[in-house]
C-alpha cells in the first residue's frame, strides 16, 4: 500500500520588507560603525558634557551683571541644545561624508530602501544617543536643581522634534560641502557657532541688545530651541512663565518661524545632498 503526500510549498521569501525594517536595519548598521569609530564616538560623548560645565561658568558671570537670571533653567535648556547641536548635526555631517565616500550610500540607492529611509536611517544612532543624552541630562537637572515639571510636554516634545529634524536637514546639506570626514570640522564650523553664541545657548536672548535678539531670533535653529524652552519652563525669557494654554501663543511665533526654516532646509539638503565622492 502506497500513500501519497502533497507537501505544501515552502516559501522562498523572507519577511516583507517594510519601511520600519528597513529603518531598523539600517540604523543597526550604522550604530555599529559608530561604536567601532572610538574617535567619533568618544567626540560625542564627551565634547557636549565640556561644553555643559563651560556654560555653568560663562552663566554664573552672567548672572552677576544680570539679576534676577535663572540661571539653572539656562543651564538645562543650553546643555540640551548643545548635545543635540553635536552629536545630530555635528556627527550625522561626518557620518554622510564617511558613508558617500565609501559609496555606502550609492550602494544602498540600488536596493528596496527611497532616499529619505536611507538618510533617516544613517541617522538613527546619533539621534537616540542624542536624545538617551538629553533625557539624562533633563532627569538629573529636573532632580538635583528642582525645576519644575514641564509646562507643556507636547510642546516640549514639538520643539525636540523640530530641532531634530532641522539638524537632520542641515547635516545633510553641510555634507554636500565637506569633502572629508576631516574638513568636517570647518564646514560645521558656522552653523555650530550660530547655534552656541546666537541662538540663546551661550548667551541668553534676553540678555542682548534689542536689535541684536530680533536678528538671533531668526538664526535657523533659534526657534526650534525657544520651543524646547517654552515647553518646559512656560517662557522663552521675553515674559513671565505662563500656564499650558498661555504657552501656546507664546511659541506660535517661533513655530512659524521654525517651520520655515525647517521648510529651507530640507529643501536645500534635496536639491544639493551628494550620493556619490565628490571629485
Amino acid at each position: 500500500m502506497t500513500t501519497a503526500a502533497t507537501a505544501a510549498p515552502r516559501s522562498t521569501t523572507g519577511p516583507r520588507s517594510t519601511t520600519a525594517r528597513r529603518l531598523l536595519a539600517l540604523g543597526r548598521a550604522e550604530a555599529v560603525l559608530l561604536v567601532r569609530n572610538r574617535t567619533a564616538l568618544f567626540t560625542a560623548l564627551t565634547l557636549p558634557l565640556f561644553l555643559v560645565f563651560a556654560l555653568k561658568s560663562v552663566l554664573d558671570q552672567q548672572a552677576e551683571t544680570n539679576p534676577g537670571l535663572d540661571v539653572d533653567s539656562l543651564l538645562v535648556n543650553g546643555s540640551v541644545g548643545m548635545v543635540l547641536a553635536f552629536v545630530v548635526y555635528y556627527n550625522l555631517t561626518a557620518a554622510y561624508v564617511a558613508r558617500r565616500g565609501e559609496l555606502v550610500l550609492k550602494r544602498l540607492r540600488t536596493g528596496e530602501a527611497r532616499d529619505i529611509e536611507i538618510l533617516t536611517g544613517t541617522a538613527v544612532p546619533s539621534v537616540a544617543l542624542a536624545l538617551l543624552m538629553c533625557a539624562v541630562i533633563g532627569g538629573f537637572g529636573a532632580a538635583a536643581l528642582h525645576l519644575r515639571a514641564p509646562a507643556n510636554p507636547v510642546l516640549l516634545a514639538v520643539g525636540l522634534l523640530l530641532v531634530v529634524v532641522t539638524l537632520m536637514a542641515l547635516a545633510a546639506l553641510s555634507s554636500a560641502f565637506t569633502k572629508t570626514v576631516e574638513s568636517a570640522g570647518i564646514t560645521t564650523m558656522p552653523v555650530l557657532l550660530l547655534t552656541q553664541f546666537g541662538s540663546g545657548l551661550f548667551f541668553p536672548l534676553e540678555i542682548m541688545p534689542d536689535k541684536v535678539a530680533d536678528v538671533c531670533r531668526l538664526l535657523p535653529t533659534t526657534p526650534a530651541f525657544q520651543l524646547v524652552r517654552v515647553g518646559w519652563f512656560g517662557t522663552d525669557g521675553s515674559a513671565a512663565p505662563t500656564d499650558f494654554a498661555g504657552t501656546w501663543a507664546t511659541a506660535a511665533p517661533h513655530l512659524v518661524t521654525g517651520g520655515i526654516w525647517l521648510a529651507l532646509a530640507v529643501w536645500g539638503a534635496v536639491r544639493y545632498f551628494r550620493w556619490e565622492p565628490r571629485r
